[in-house]
């Protein structure tokens, strides 16, 4: 039930303003975008249906009227059918698995006529509802076992389904949503972890046919054991409070690690990463008897780490190269630079690279691009779109649309930490959230600094499914923020 202390002032003058400005400038340099990306020599009307400008316009014009809907409509609307919307979303999901159409080897599209929807657009918006709708709920803490494992599961349950639907890309958006669980209590042990998995299959895979030192042992497998072990001992010193354990553990792992290195070097040449696995499994054991003696948990907690380590780092190159499809592989091997081939994998990063660094520091001018006008950059008005504002505008116009992101990003930090329910605020961070993950891979992915999993950025990647789908996810966040003032009970 909700009452008002006060005369409430009507939505239109409760919405935040600041932030339609930004959602109106993102358009309009976004069609902009699409224009000089789409356009080719000859065409003498870029707004007429037949061109993809027309028809981003049309997408634009529809994307407003969503918006102004989902402005008019109760913010108590979305708390009360967030699980029937995001129940609906997940059916859409599971039926599009057995779609017979498959577009770019995806089944991720309903065909309906000349329709197309993507319904893992529609999903985030969903799942940001259905999460916050639990998280919300009274009671909920996020260090409880049943409710974290609910929580994991309104996450990965629709990522599953885009998996089935052979659309990786839209699927790890999802992990986006660590970060909302990270601004809601989770411990930044969970995030370490992931960013330890990151480092370890970066290095490990990079490195792992490079002989360390002139010794038969591989660099990338030594250096990944050496920080797992640093690791798990800076875990001790920050979750165990026991300096005196940490330092004894990393004296003995660094004298070891030496002693032998030094001994293949100049003695007898022989694989120290069996010595590096001996040293592990020592400090593992090491670590249970601390637990077994102070009865500590946190001690478990490390052993699970160094375990779940060791198990990742040795099943990455499994994966890699036994489970992942032949361009998933290459796309990796190309971005750790394991692999040239600039006529496949390589080539959408290579030319992109090239259309941004013709553009210089002003650009070439609207529709003066050559790279993207003779058509060298595949998915230039999709995927690959940040390449033809740098081409076009330079890295002035680069940098504003970067800027631009950038506030709208701060602003919905600004506007979820002044609402008054956990409602409000976990569906905010799990918006600016999915805003930033698509804006940082995207444009990463373009400069060849992230790998190319084809998700599109925000409001300048040509159609109709994900301009709607970040309009839901951005206007439902506005109507809740208008709504700040009432008092529920």
């Amino acid at each position: 039930m909700a009452r008002e202390t006060d005369k409430r002032p009507s939505v239109i003058r409760s919405i935040d303003w600041w932030t339609i400005c930004i959602y109106i400038a993102l358009l309009t340099f976004g069609w902009i975008s699409v224009c000089g990306a789409s356009y080719t020599y000859g065409d003498t009307d870029i707004f007429s249906l037949s061109t993809r400008s027309g028809m981003q316009l049309v997408w634009i014009g529809t994307s407003v009227c969503i918006g102004f809907v989902l402005v008019m409509l109760d913010d108590r609307f979305y708390d009360t059918f967030s699980y029937i919307i995001y129940g609906t979303l997940l059916l859409l999901l599971f039926a599009t698995i057995f779609n017979p159409h498959e577009i770019k080897g995806s089944r991720s599209w309903l065909v309906l006529g000349s329709l197309r929807l993507q319904p893992a657009e529609f999903a985030k918006f969903a799942t940001a509802l259905a999460l916050a709708k639990f998280m919300s709920t009274f009671g909920y803490s996020i260090h409880k076992l049943k409710d974290f494992a609910i929580t994991m599961a309104i996450v990965f349950t629709p990522m599953v389904f885009i998996i089935l639907q052979k659309e990786t890309g839209s699927a790890l958006v999802y992990l986006a949503f660590f970060l909302v669980f990270y601004r809601e209590g989770m411990t930044g042990s969970v995030l370490f972890t992931g960013v330890a998995a990151v480092i370890y299959f970066v290095i490990g895979i990079r490195f792992e046919q490079i002989p360390l030192l002139d010794t038969p042992t591989s660099a990338g497998k030594f250096t990944v054991l050496l920080l797992i072990q640093l690791f798990s001992i800076a875990m001790v010193l920050i979750y165990c409070r026991n300096k005196a354990l940490a330092w004894k553990m990393f004296f003995c792992c660094m004298t070891a690690t030496a002693i032998f290195l030094l001994f293949s070097i100049y003695v007898i040449p022989f694989d120290i990463v069996w010595i590096q696995l001996v040293t592990s499994a020592i400090l593992i054991g090491w670590l249970l008897w601390e637990g077994l003696g102070s009865r500590i948990r946190n001690y478990y907690l490390i052993v699970l780490f160094a375990l779940g380590s060791m198990a990742f780092f040795y099943s990455a190159d499994h994966v890699l190269n036994n489970v992942l499809e032949i361009h998933q592989r290459t796309r990796i091997n190309v971005l750790l630079g394991l692999d040239d081939d600039l006529a496949r994998g390589g080539y959408n990063v290579h030319q992109s690279m090239i259309a941004i660094g013709s553009g210089g520091i002003e650009g070439k001018g609207f529709l003066n691009g050559t790279q993207t006008k003779l058509k060298f950059v595949p998915e230039q008005d999709t995927d690959f779109i940040f390449c033809t504002v740098g081409e076009e505008e330079g890295f002035i116009g680069s940098a504003g649309v970067l800027l631009l992101f950038l506030a709208l990003i701060l602003r919905l930090i600004h506007l979820a930490e002044r609402q008054p329910y956990r409602f409000g605020r976990v569906y905010g961070y799990s918006v600016l959230s999915i805003f930033l993950f698509h804006v940082f891979i995207n444009v990463g992915m373009v400069l060849g600094l992230t790998p190319v999993i084809g998700i599109p950025l925000p409001f300048f990647s040509y159609g109709g499914s994900s301009l709607w789908g970040f309009t839901f996810l951005l206007f439902i966040f506005l109507r809740i923020d208008a709504g700040r003032n009432l008092i529920r009970k």
